[in-house]
């Protein structure tokens, strides 16, 4: 079907929070030449539904319970040579963007963005253009410039979320995966997804890297006597 006399961008909106979606739908849905077709909400139902319906735009959250949304633009990307990807976090982090980018997205746009900035978002990736939201791009220049200006000292574990540090430190006190998501309320298939992400966030590549790491960072204390 064609709005409008051209062939519509058809979109499949993934997140975990139904009334988001719903938020995100009537925002499209507006534009004449926008069409949602399909809804998720995880990273694996994604994959599937992008199987199915081979949307040209899939907006996905960057943190959802389950399959870790890096992995699953990686498998789209390597599936569907037309679909475009657009993550939506709330995190304004250069690491998360380099990580989306190396994922394979077109966009990168905050969830608090407005209305008519996710509609050039979308518009912008359908073309086979990228759109990064304006903050990020500029924290990235600022970023850029400060480095230009001599040597810094970055600690990564400011890039952290609330729930990664504490997946960090309930590994680092010696919490198996099953044990943790019991603690957490969550699937351990969650915890294992947290687990990889942080692995490679912080280029860490063992449990004793982790340990070491979470010393030194203060998310946990050191045994006494050690």
């Amino acid at each position: 079907m064609e709005r409008g006399g051209r062939t519509p961008i058809r979109c499949i909106l993934v997140d975990d929070h139904t009334l988001f979606r719903e938020g995100l739908r009537r925002i499209l849905e507006a534009e004449s030449d926008i069409q949602i077709v399909g809804e998720a909400s995880n990273a694996s139902e994604a994959v599937a539904r992008v199987r199915e319906l081979h949307p040209d735009v899939v907006l996905i959250d960057i943190g959802m319970p389950g399959m870790s949304s890096f992995e699953a633009a990686r498998v789209i990307n390597r599936e569907s040579n037309g679909t475009k990807l657009i993550f939506l976090t709330m995190y304004e982090d250069e690491e998360y963007l380099l990580q989306c980018l190396d994922a394979g997205a077109s966009g990168y746009i905050l969830k608090d963005a407005p209305g008519p900035k996710l509609v050039t978002a979308v518009r912008e990736v359908a073309q086979g253009r990228k759109y990064l939201s304006p903050q990020v791009l500029g924290k990235l220049v600022d970023d850029l410039r400060a480095r230009s200006q001599g040597p810094q000292i970055v600690s990564r574990s400011s890039t952290l979320t609330p729930r990664e540090r504490e997946v960090v430190k309930l590994i680092a006190e010696g919490n198996s995966v099953k044990e943790i998501a019991a603690l957490l309320g969550l699937s351990v298939k969650t915890i294992e997804a947290h687990k990889f992400n942080l692995m490679r966030k912080l280029n860490i590549h063992n449990k004793a890297q982790l340990v070491t790491y979470a010393i030194q960072k203060k998310i946990v204390k050191m045994p006494a006597g050690a």
